[in-house]
């Protein structure tokens, strides 16, 4: 055996999260490695079952009477207090729905018109997922605002009095790097004006601390490391001191203080309520709430040091496994400054993915020369890093 398969099998032994390898499907008998976890996580074992009661029984047989006997009209408040402690929130501070662009636009265009008036900039990161920048750009034209897309590290110094919302990744998505969300908020706050972070590339796998950090508004999607299938919903978070103020751009029916009094005249909600917008898609919602089941006995501290040792292994095994020069690192080293990924630079990139989907490997290719892996510390283990480094050098080498 080589030396390192000989250490992930001792690693996987001490893994104080292996147990939870059980409560997912996965390729087990076929030997497959899935590393594509941050783009979409792999599907927890009791969702199944869960879904076929929603559909045949409380769509099936109690049918309207569901949004009551079976909790559906609770759903996004409910399931959001099922997330909270995952991004380090208290309870009654984020609400569940839409999509994350759709959330991205409630939280601009809501920070904008909570900043006051004089300000009228809204700073965006110049690397953020491309979503985020369209809508960012959207809302500074319906809100009369400049936009000024910028580094992470270089927003400190272009804060100024016309700053009035900052939109963030908390992790850049090609390349795992994590942005430094404490002293950010803090810099933002300094200059008066509020951050919005988009967490879809660390909530689940690594700790947040929305509220210990002062965070004004957040969003997320749920089907990366919280696994809850193809196009689950979004979630918003929203300081609790600032809920009161929170003017959301999209005000529906669903938002509203009496939603079945059925007024001409909009009056919103009060908590985290404010920021629902239309009726629920409740199959998904509650797919994402039976998959957040896999959290009841997982501390996210735990998550992340399995994360970082995962990825510190699997960097030790490329370096080990693969011809030198041929790939280049793009996650940082530092554990301060990496999310749960590692982004490689290699020539023919798309081409290697291919071959390595067809070893059983999966990652995934971002143009025009990464190769992406996700570690999702509830289910991979350290043989599947060494079998993934272990191939892609001998594709490389090949």
């Amino acid at each position: 055996m080589s030396e390192p398969r000989a250490r992930a099998e001792k690693l996987d032994a001490e893994d104080v999260l292996a147990h939870k390898r059980a409560e997912f499907v996965l390729d087990e008998l076929a030997g497959g490695v899935y590393l594509d976890g941050n783009s979409l996580g792999a599907l927890p074992a009791g969702v199944p079952d869960r879904v076929a009661d929603v559909v045949r029984r409380q769509w099936g047989e109690l049918r309207i009477r569901s949004w009551d006997e079976s909790g559906w009209w609770t759903a996004p408040e409910r399931i959001g207090d099922l997330i909270a402690p995952l991004v380090g929130s208290a309870p009654g501070r984020i609400v569940v729905g839409d999509s994350t662009s759709v959330n991205v636009f409630k939280a601009l265009v809501g920070a904008v018109r909570m900043a006051g008036e004089g300000r009228d900039e809204i700073v965006v990161d110049a690397t953020t997922f491309p979503t985020d920048g369209y809508i960012a750009d959207s809302a500074a034209r319906l809100t009369g605002s400049t936009l000024r897309p910028v580094h992470p590290s270089e927003v400190p110094g272009v804060l100024g009095d016309r700053t009035a919302a900052v939109l963030l990744n908390h992790v850049d998505y090609r390349t795992g790097r994590l942005h430094d969300l404490p002293s950010l908020t803090a810099a933002v706050h300094e200059a008066g004006a509020l951050a919005v972070w988009d967490l879809c590339h660390s909530a689940g796998a690594l700790p947040v601390g929305l509220d210990e950090h002062g965070v004004d508004l957040a969003v997320g999607c749920t089907y990366k490391y919280l696994n809850g299938g193809p196009g689950s919903p979004a979630y918003l978070y929203v300081r609790a001191d600032l809920q009161p103020r929170f003017d959301s751009p999209l005000p529906g029916w669903n938002s509203h203080a009496e939603p079945f009094g059925m007024r001409p005249a909009y009056e919103p909600a009060e908590g985290a309520v404010r920021g629902r917008v239309g009726t629920p898609d409740i199959l998904s919602m509650l797919a994402l709430e039976a998959a957040l089941d896999v959290w009841r006995d997982v501390s996210v501290d735990a998550v992340r040091a399995k994360s970082l040792a995962l990825t510190d292994f699997f960097l030790e095994c490329v370096e080990e496994y693969v011809p030198h020069g041929r790939v280049e690192s793009l996650t940082p080293l530092g554990h301060a400054d990496r999310g749960s990924q590692v982004a490689l630079r290699c020539a023919d990139a798309g081409a290697v993915m291919r071959r390595l989907i067809e070893r059983g490997v999966v990652g995934d290719f971002r143009a025009p020369d990464v190769l992406r892996f996700g570690f999702t510390p509830l289910y991979v283990g350290f043989a599947d890093a060494e079998r993934a480094a272990r191939v892609l050098g001998e594709l490389l080498t090949a």
